[in-house]
């Protein structure tokens, strides 16, 4: 399974919206997904999703492989990350 946890806005894709909980989708691993692919089968729309998507604590582009037991976090188009040129785009 990979954890697939939300912010912001994108709550909305999941069980407990409760801004206090933690939002989060579990989603079947299947050979060679990548993280696109992951948030279509959530069924979030891409112009929802901004560019911040953490993949196992790594500032990730959305064409990176996901495997059985990862951890993905993805952030909304309305909030951005401070400071992102103190992280590498891990991917590409």
């Amino acid at each position: 399974m990979i954890e697939v946890h939300l912010y912001g806005k994108l709550r909305r894709f999941s069980k407990d919206q409760d801004h206090k909980g933690e939002s989060i989708v579990l989603v079947t691993a299947r050979n060679c997904d990548r993280i696109v692919e992951i948030i279509e089968r959530i069924g979030i729309p891409m112009k929802d999703v901004g560019s911040i998507i953490f993949l196992n604590g790594k500032y990730s582009i959305q064409t990176r492989i996901v495997n059985d037991g990862d951890r993905l976090g993805l952030f909304p188009n309305d909030m951005q990350l401070l400071y992102k040129w103190h992280f590498d785009k891990t991917g590409g």
